[in-house]
């Protein structure tokens, strides 16, 4: 545990914000423009309270020395001043709030009056009852640990195959994970999980996010969690319900070791995270920490109605990025995961928001201006989910962001799904993008291709069923999207059809093979690659259970090895990873591709816009290494493709959907049954 020698006079410090361990206690900074007064609660084991008020005030940042604090201490704070929600003062010295910057978070909520500063049956009355006991604590923690020689990866972007997965639902039923670590972060980082991972060839785990987050009034009310953790409320604490040691602080060093083996295995390690809101809700919602230290610097509230907040996110607030207050926690806040816990980049959630300036969004807003100058967040990888409530911004990210490629998504499900007129758009994606990137002078690493994240059906169930099966959330099957361009193959849900059995196989590997072999970065949703099914829910974010577990008892052994193999040949050839957009072959130009129509003639305007063309064919290659044809067709009936010739050699299969699918040497023509891909390669 790092300790500081008080300064002369024993003087407190308005920096850094949060607690700082001292001599014989610790420095406490908390940032508020609008208290009359700070004070730090202290609770011993039998929870008995002791309260520090921060005596001296810098700026708008109160801080003083709170005695006898430690590794360990449990504490909050009471934050007193003006309660008048109409102008969004929301101050209740009753209530305890979390530290913002507290980087360990021990118990629950007990959803009552205790919760809420308002009265919850008079929203402008301030309410007395007190909070102590009904809600959780900060715990000061250690942050000493022995890196040892661990160092990021530091795989370039070219190269990167991400892997989303939850820390929980990955290990819980592992059966070669010891039982008590099962569902943990000592679980991820245990190496049976790791052998998965690396023996699947996978580069990088994106994690749903591990930010300490709220268990939901309204689900466990309804027996249901939180799963996909979307509920923020301290953004420098790993959740403790993840922890195999408990949430009395262990959880900090266990993320730690948890990264440190992935790492030592060459992993990279990806949070998703959720800076967009927080678990506090709209005017209705309870006090839990941001509200009540300082409301309105914090949130952005609706202009000339201060008691009610402007939302772009769908869950009743919007972090106030443009306030220094909340930026600064956010930066803070990534440069702890970055330097305290080692980790290699972020997903944002909802990044949109993030941007917005007054409420519009920004190319150079204050928070992508301040990442791309910080020393310690420039070299890591960023990912934006570029789109919000009120704006899709697909494209609209600095060039040395990556963006979840949605358009990817859509097109790719719909070309397989047999819509006309996708052919050209298609073309589009399986090259990256370059009609959203290029003229932004932008790589295809741009953009992070995926056909299925864990918002929607899993590639099972987009092969399985044509409609959401969503009435275990307890919503009458009104809530996900309904919108899902699946496609059951001939019967809903689970069926002994061989004939349907064997479409589906070869629908997952055609989306499966389109998304490996495009340029771009591609993600797989964690247990894609092996079956996993969640019965037909597109909206498992409150199933904390075997729906969305990984059964490893069902795993399909042969697709698992389709996907490692088409892993492996895009690892192994620099051809199926183009780093910048080429369209023919050309001296001195490394990549190339050729896009070609079945009759293997090039494409004019006319052929781009025949509704029923639903086949083609690219021919890829890079100076000095083998050269690859990838044929897709999802047309109905099969058709035979005019193969050019092999560049070096002879062309030899490589990969199909289809299992009968026959290459005869020299290959001038080949068929392709209906639905299918096919890949040749031809070797150096």
């Amino acid at each position: 545990m790092a300790e500081y020698p008080l300064t002369r006079h024993d003087r407190s410090l308005p920096h850094p914000l949060g607690v700082t361990v001292r001599d014989g206690g610790a420095n406490v900074a908390v940032y508020t423009g609008t208290a009359d007064l700070v004070e730090v609660c202290v609770f011993d084991a039998d929870g008995n309270e002791t309260r520090t008020p921060l005596c001296d005030r810098t700026g708008h940042v109160f801080h003083g020395l709170v005695p006898g604090m430690t590794a360990g201490t449990r504490y909050a704070l009471r934050v007193h001043g003006e309660w008048n929600p109409k102008i969004g003062l929301r101050h209740n010295e009753h209530k305890l709030l979390l530290d913002p910057h507290a980087t360990a978070v021990c118990g629950e909520y007990t959803w009552g009056q205790a919760v809420f500063a308002h009265d919850m049956n008079n929203p402008e009355v301030k309410d007395e009852t007190d909070a102590a006991g009904s809600t959780p604590l900060c715990v000061v923690t250690d942050n000493q640990f022995d890196w040892a020689d661990d160092a990021p990866p530091g795989t370039p972007l070219s190269e990167t195959i991400v892997y989303e997965v939850h820390v929980k639902g990955f290990t819980q039923l592992h059966p070669d994970v010891p039982e008590e670590i099962c569902g943990t972060y000592a679980g991820l980082g245990h190496p049976a999980a790791i052998k998965h991972l690396t023996d699947l060839g996978v580069t990088a785990v994106e994690l749903l996010p591990v930010h300490q987050f709220v268990q939901d009034d309204h689900l466990v009310r309804k027996g249901l969690r939180n799963y996909w953790g979307y509920n923020s409320i301290a953004f420098l604490a790993p959740h403790g319900e993840y922890s195999s040691v408990g949430d009395a602080g262990g959880q900090v060093g266990e993320f730690k070791s948890m990264v440190k083996a992935l790492h030592a295995a060459g992993l990279e390690v990806i949070l998703d995270v959720v800076y967009n809101h927080t678990a506090e809700g709209n005017d209705m919602g309870p006090s839990l920490s941001l509200k009540g230290i300082d409301n309105a610097a914090y949130y952005r509230l609706v202009e000339g109605d201060e008691a009610h907040y402007f939302d772009t996110t769908g869950t009743g607030n919007s972090l106030n990025v443009s306030h220094p207050a909340a930026l600064g926690l956010i930066m803070d806040s990534l440069r702890y995961w970055v330097t305290e816990m080692h980790v290699d980049g972020f997903r944002f959630d909802l990044a949109t928001t993030l941007t917005r300036q007054g409420g519009d969004t920004s190319l150079h807003s204050a928070f992508t201006d301040m990442i791309a100058q910080d020393p310690i967040l420039a070299p890591v990888k960023m990912i934006a989910e570029p789109w919000d409530t009120a704006g899709y911004q697909v494209g609209g990210f600095p060039a040395d962001w990556s963006e979840w490629n949605g358009k990817f998504r859509d097109d790719v499900r719909a070309f397989w799904g047999g819509q006309d007129s996708l052919l050209g758009t298609l073309t589009q994606r399986v090259l990256g993008s370059p009609d959203v990137y290029e003229s932004d002078r932008r790589s295809p690493n741009a953009g992070v291709g995926f056909v299925t994240a864990h918002d929607g059906f899993t590639l099972h169930d987009l092969t399985s069923y044509n409609v959401k099966h969503n009435s275990a959330n307890g919503e009458d099957n009104n809530d996900g999207e309904s919108d899902n361009k699946s496609c059951n193959n001939g019967a809903e849900g689970p069926t002994e059809d061989e004939a349907v059995t064997i479409r589906r196989a070869r629908a997952v590997r055609n989306l499966l093979a389109t998304l490996l072999l495009s340029a771009g970065v591609p993600m797989i949703l964690g247990g894609d690659e092996m079956g996993r099914t969640q019965g037909g829910n597109n909206n498992a974010y409150c199933q904390d259970n075997e729906i969305s577990w990984f059964h490893w008892d069902a795993v399909d052994s042969e697709l698992v090895e389709f996907t490692r193999t088409l892993i492996r040949l895009r690892r192994d050839n620099p051809a199926l990873r183009p780093v910048w957009f080429r369209y023919a072959p050309a001296e001195g130009v490394r990549d190339w591709v050729r896009v070609l129509r079945s009759d293997g003639g090039e494409f004019d305007d006319q052929d781009w816009s025949d509704p029923a063309a639903r086949s083609v064919m690219f021919v890829v290659g890079h100076d000095g290494a083998d050269a690859f044809a990838l044929l897709l067709n999802a047309a109905e009936n099969g058709v035979e493709f005019a193969v050019p010739a092999a560049p070096h050699g002879e062309w030899e299969l490589a990969s199909s959907s289809d299992p009968e699918q026959q290459v005869l040497s020299p290959v001038t023509t080949l068929t392709a049954r209906d639905s299918s891909f096919t890949l040749l390669r031809s070797a150096r």
